[in-house]
């Protein structure tokens, strides 16, 4: 009601013995309609995300409450936030992860990458959005493949769903999450065998890469980093108790 009276939630207090226009309870109710397999975030458009107003696409995941996990447990290695810090956010999306590092970390930069352009657009009309545009750079490319610079510390939120997974996840994210952004392979974990076995190559000494995990997965994704040398993971639970998200670091 919001979202179709153009209000805050104190507008809608004032307006509370008002009627609606007959124009606005037709949309009112097909928004609700709408709202049984949609989010409300789709339908209205944006979101909120660790305090930042996020718009979304077709092209995008939805940011969501979880990946604020990843967020945290990226914000708990640094000592110091005042540090010139450089780091990348492989599958951006929306920008969500990079721009939340970026509000919390006032003299980083971040190079944001993802295969979709669309997804790109979106990231920078967020970062212009919310102030952040100076410190973020976009590139297309599949993982690794746009970056050519160590960095000191890598983020990413990759698909992770198993591919007979996905027809059993609920409307609001079969139907509207885009499949490339949920779709992990055979076993969900195709997108971490790849930035795991690269990610070395771009870690500066001492770095470290954090990512979003299913909330079955920190044992099998513990064993890839193991393979690829790294020595040291740590996983992180989200409010509701579930594995979240694994540090991984030499």
């Amino acid at each position: 009601m919001q979202h179709v009276l153009g209000v805050e939630a104190a507008g809608l207090i004032t307006r509370e013995n008002e009627d609606m226009t007959a124009k606005e309870e037709v949309v009112f109710n097909n928004l609700v309609a709408r709202a049984v397999n949609e989010s409300v975030h789709r339908i209205t458009g944006w979101c909120e995300f660790h305090g930042l107003r996020l718009t979304l696409s077709p092209a995008t995941l939805e940011p969501r409450d979880d990946t604020e996990t990843l967020v945290d447990l990226a914000l708990a290695q640094i000592e110091d936030r005042e540090r010139q810090l450089r780091f990348a956010d492989l599958g951006t999306g929306t920008g969500a992860v990079a721009l939340a590092l970026l509000s919390e970390l006032p003299n980083a930069t971040v190079l944001a990458t993802d295969i979709d352009a669309e997804a790109l657009n979106v990231a920078q009309r967020n970062a212009e959005a919310n102030g952040l545009s100076g410190r973020l750079e976009t590139a297309q490319g599949n993982w690794f493949d746009a970056l050519v610079e160590p960095f000191d510390f890598i983020v990413s939120n990759p698909p992770y769903v198993s591919s007979a997974t996905i027809e059993t996840l609920h409307p609001d994210v079969r139907d509207h999450d885009p499949r490339k952004a949920l779709d992990g392979g055979a076993d969900g974990l195709d997108a971490y065998r790849t930035i795991i076995a690269g990610a070395a190559l771009f870690l500066e000494p001492g770095g470290f890469l954090a990512l979003e995990i299913g909330c079955d997965q920190a044992g099998a994704v513990s064993a890839l980093a193991l393979t690829e040398s790294f020595t040291t993971t740590t996983v992180q639970r989200d409010l509701a108790g579930n594995n979240r998200a694994l540090l991984i670091s030499r």
